[in-house]
Parts: structure tokens; C-alpha cells; sequence
């Protein structure tokens, strides 16, 4: 049986969260999003396969609920590939120990091999 894999997008940009979940959809992954990163942190079980997180968004800053997700027992496997357009992002998406990055704007085609790329290594 080939369960559809969930994809969780976090970002407080309506557009991007539009966009990447109508083509991640398309693509045959089980979408979901919110505009508040803490949010995730409400999360206990039944997290998606793999998480994409904006790093700047109201309230709680993505680093931080990377830091949280990777550090508790029950997420610490999610894969999670952090978005921004920040030029820090590649120092800031390591040092929150998120598993890979893309900055913004991202090329769609780019996104999916990683999301890809994450999801086949871990059904291995």
C-alpha cells in the first residue's frame, strides 16, 4: 500500500503557502500549512513526513522550533528543510540543525528533488 506522504509547510506568506501547497499537492504529497510556527510546537504525534519552515515568522522564529523539533525524541528524524530569503540562511539552517535549505525565491523543480530526495531516504 503507498500511503501518500505529508508535507507540512510553515510560513507566514500567503502566497508562498498558495503556491507550494497547490504544487506539492499535484505532485501527490499530503499538504498542510500554517502562518504561525508555534504551532508546530503544539504538535505531539502524527507529525508530516517532512516539514518546510520559513525561518522569519511572527511570534516564534523558525531556528527555534527547528531546535525544539530536532531536540524532543518524538521529531528529531523529521526532515526539515528551512526557507528564506535571508543571506544568513545556510549558517542559520545548520546552527538550528535543520537537515538541508532553499533560499527565496526558490525554483519549484529545485524544491521538489529535495523534498523528493528526503522522502525516498527515508522509506530506505
Amino acid at each position: 500500500m503507498n500511503t501518500q506522504k505529508r508535507v507540512m509547510i510553515a510560513d507566514d506568506d500567503p502566497g508562498i503557502l498558495d503556491a507550494v501547497e497547490a504544487m506539492l499537492e499535484f505532485g501527490g504529497y499530503e499538504v498542510s500549512s500554517t502562518p504561525n510556527g508555534a504551532t508546530l510546537l503544539d504538535i505531539h504525534d502524527n507529525f508530516p513526513d517532512l516539514l518546510l519552515l520559513d525561518i522569519w515568522m511572527p511570534g516564534t522564529d523558525g531556528r527555534d522550533v527547528c531546535k525544539q523539533l530536532k531536540a524532543q525524541e518524538s521529531s528529531k528524524k523529521m526532515p526539515i528543510i528551512m526557507i528564506s530569503a535571508s543571506t544568513e540562511l545556510e549558517r542559520s539552517a545548520k546552527e538550528a540543525g535543520a537537515d538541508d535549505f532553499l533560499e527565496k525565491p526558490f525554483d519549484m523543480d529545485e524544491l521538489l528533488q529535495k523534498i523528493a530526495f528526503y522522502l525516498n531516504k527515508e522509506s530506505n
